[in-house]
């Protein structure tokens, strides 16, 4: 996937968010991780020993998306020269905000990220199901797209077309058997390519204008300034108890086949022995 979400994590964060340029991927979802994480109990000794998650339940599912959203900005970030990226750029209500908006001469795309690692998806139309569960997500993208396309045709001279993408990260497959009217559902590994490949539609300064007016802070919803330095060494602390805890299972789980086939080969090189002991109570 490139860069990793540790890598991420462990950059030269930001002290400043006077402009939208500034904030970073997850930074909304890192947050409310962050929020629901608090009133987390402890992890006893045991736990630890074993391999327990750190993760509050009503913290999972935030730092699920966290962990994608970093891992697709880090891809983001390496589009060529000409491309920018902007991250976690907050519209609607206090828990909402755009993934990701990419401006360059291909146009301009809104992202919704989401983390579903091996999960398979499955698309036709508005339709989409993830492992068979139906979801949201299409009308979702395309609702996202119209908010940035409604913001920039009140701010410029001339109307701006905004298109929508889902990315998901790591899914099992992707299944498309009816692509949606306006959304592309892309597959993290594919969605940096997919980009470049887009014929140019923008000038460098019609770029420049798009950004100019994504940039500025009043052109969306106001939010806590809050201190974000804090907020992602926190995370990436949280980050790595997640991942070790997540390695110490594994090895109880290898611990536990090796134990499995141990018990197996032992009872075979017994089984001469103990057949005819069998056989024997069997038959009497």
């Amino acid at each position: 996937m490139g860069i990793t979400v540790s890598e991420k994590l462990s950059g030269e964060p930001m002290a400043s968010t006077a402009t939208m340029r500034e904030r970073f991927a997850g930074q909304l979802v890192i947050d409310e991780t962050l929020r629901h994480q608090a009133g987390a109990t402890p992890r006893t000794p045991v736990q630890r020993f074993f391999g327990s998650s750190p993760l509050a339940e009503e913290a999972r599912s935030w730092y699920l998306g966290a962990v994608g959203e970093i891992a697709v900005g880090g891809i983001l970030e390496r589009l060529p020269e000409g491309w920018a990226t902007r991250h976690a750029l907050p519209v609607g209500t206090k828990d909402t905000d755009i993934d990701h908006l990419v401006v360059g001469p291909g146009g301009v795309f809104t992202i919704n990220t989401k983390h579903h690692a091996d999960k398979g998806i499955w698309v036709a139309g508005r339709t989409l199901l993830v492992d068979g569960q139906r979801q949201p997500y299409i009308p979702a993208a395309t609702g996202e797209a119209g908010k940035v396309a409604k913001l920039l045709g009140s701010r410029l001279p001339h109307p701006i077309a905004v298109h929508p993408l889902l990315v998901f990260v790591d899914p099992k497959r992707i299944t498309v058997k009816e692509r949606p009217e306006r959304v592309r559902v892309l597959n993290s590994h594919e969605v940096r390519r997919w980009l470049r490949e887009q014929p140019a539609v923008l000038s460098a300064d019609a770029v420049a204008e798009v950004l100019a007016v994504v940039d500025d802070p009043a052109s969306w919803r106001a939010t806590d300034a809050g201190d974000h330095v804090a907020a992602r060494s926190q995370f990436a602390a949280l980050h790595a108890e997640v991942r070790a805890a997540r390695r110490r299972r594994r090895l109880w789980g290898f611990a536990g086949m090796a134990g499995i086939v141990a018990l197996l080969v032992g009872l075979w090189a017994l089984l001469p022995t103990l057949l005819p002991l069998i056989l024997g109570a069997l038959a009497g």
